[in-house]
């Protein structure tokens, strides 16, 4: 039996085998059958070597042997490192505070893919690890828009749930304002006319893939009525469990003497969150339930007081849906549906600012409205019925996220996957080593 092994066993087989068994499950799991014919590549590579696919191990073509080596490592490294990235697990860094305190602005987090399922690439042509634009450029983009490949999302562990905090293509990001790239071209619509935008600045329009990335916690999910009273979220009718990270501005009134700065680094409050009205003596800062305790039993402060928005009519041009039938504002929200795949929903006149981008943009139907009847694809119609899932996302800092709040829902194909892990975490204002967060190091993420 041994020397019938021995004769037969190559370890050439045994590598194809493994590889094209690895292959076909890969295969298997997007779903493309077409793609079998690589094992034709495969066998070639492995067993029949008829094929010199390493060119440059040719001979006479690099004679250097440890250039050639480099080069084998560089193409390997970068063909894997793209596998994973596209696959399983990419990395992102927390650029905004609006996720504080359960995420910091120099946290460096690992988001999965596979939590959800990834999807492909709806611009395969692009430059390796570089998102939208070329590095050490401005404006060059890193992909190019000949191919485009509709959305497809592959099998995933889990599906989304309230409450996970999911990194996402920002909904808003298909035009850009190329002088303003961390403004939103719809908001600057709204506030300065979309002639005078579209006369005095350079556009940019991206695929869904290539938009900037984002990232919050799930609020509702398809079928859940979101409700905000009092900045309180309620999801179908039931109050959100508050986690000990969540913050809300808050005014703090002293005796008119400042709170000293060893203070607020004792509380980990950073200088940028201090804002303060020496006229006035009052700061407004952004408090956890904990700090609030802690700031109201200094001794020079007289009051710490929640910021609450009352005003109803406020968020007409800011606060998502933007129009008078929707009095709503970031502290006072809805009540409003989330939708979702196979949900049909009544239209109306009125409603229609909530669910117009939805199903033109995002779905890609031809709506209009004559003699105030709404016709979709040249079809009049009083219900639609979504496509698509579709979520309500909020950031952890309430009052200084830009958030579904203000520009509405996340489509299931902006979803780039699950923030799992925080790998490594820098604190901007200190330096090394000062400025790394050890407690923080490898800690999950919920």
């Amino acid at each position: 039996m041994k020397d019938f092994f021995r004769r037969f066993y190559k370890p050439a087989f045994a590598s194809f085998a493994i590889v094209a068994v690895l292959y076909v499950l890969w295969v298997i799991w997007i779903e493309n059958f077409w793609l079998l014919a690589g094992l034709i590549i495969i066998f070639d590579l492995f067993i029949s070597k008829k094929v010199k696919w390493l060119f440059w191990k040719k001979k006479g073509v690099i004679k250097n042997r440890i250039t050639a080596e480099l080069i084998d490592a560089t193409i390997f490294g970068i063909i894997t490192a793209t596998f994973i990235r596209l696959f399983f697990i990419e990395a992102y860094s927390i650029p905004t505070s609006s996720m504080e305190r359960s995420l910091l602005v120099g946290d460096y987090l690992f988001v999965s893919k596979i939590s959800y399922g990834p999807k492909l690439p709806s611009t395969p042509l692009s430059f390796p690890f570089a998102h939208h634009t070329l590095p050490f450029t401005s404006r060059t983009p890193a992909y190019l828009d000949w191919i485009r490949l509709p959305y497809k999302r592959l099998a995933g562990l889990s599906e989304v749930k309230n409450n996970d905090v999911i990194v996402f293509n920002f909904p808003e990001g298909d035009t850009m304002v190329l002088q303003y790239p961390d403004q939103s071209y719809y908001a600057l619509v709204r506030q300065y006319g979309r002639e005078f935008i579209h006369e005095e600045f350079d556009l940019v329009r991206r695929p869904v893939d290539k938009r900037e990335n984002y990232i919050k916690r799930v609020a509702g999910i398809p079928g859940d009525t979101i409700r905000i009273t009092g900045s309180r979220l309620y999801v179908n009718s039931v109050p959100e469990v508050q986690n000990g990270n969540m913050q809300y501005d808050y005014f703090v009134q002293t005796d008119g003497s400042e709170i000293e700065d060893s203070l607020f680094r004792e509380l980990d409050i950073p200088e940028p969150d201090r804002r303060f009205n020496p006229g006035r003596s009052l700061y407004e800062i952004p408090l956890t339930t904990y700090l609030t305790g802690e700031i109201a039993s200094l001794s020079n402060v007289l009051s710490v007081n929640k910021y609450e928005n009352r005003n109803p009519y406020s968020g007409i041009h800011t606060i998502f849906p933007y129009d008078r039938n929707f009095p709503w504002n970031e502290d006072n929200f809805g009540p409003l549906l989330v939708p979702g795949r196979d949900m049909e929903v009544e239209l109306t006149i009125d409603n229609l600012p909530v669910y117009h981008r939805l199903i033109t943009l995002y779905e890609e139907n031809d709506l209009t409205v004559r003699n105030n009847n709404i016709f979709i694809n040249g079809v009049k119609t009083s219900t639609y019925c979504f496509r698509m899932d579709y979520y309500f996302v909020l950031g952890d800092n309430r009052h200084n996220s830009a958030d579904s709040r203000f520009w509405g829902f996340v489509p299931e194909d902006h979803i780039v996957g699950k923030a799992v892990l925080i790998w490594l975490s820098l604190d901007n204002d200190n330096k090394f080593p000062e400025n790394i967060r050890w407690e923080r190091m490898f800690k999950s993420i919920d």
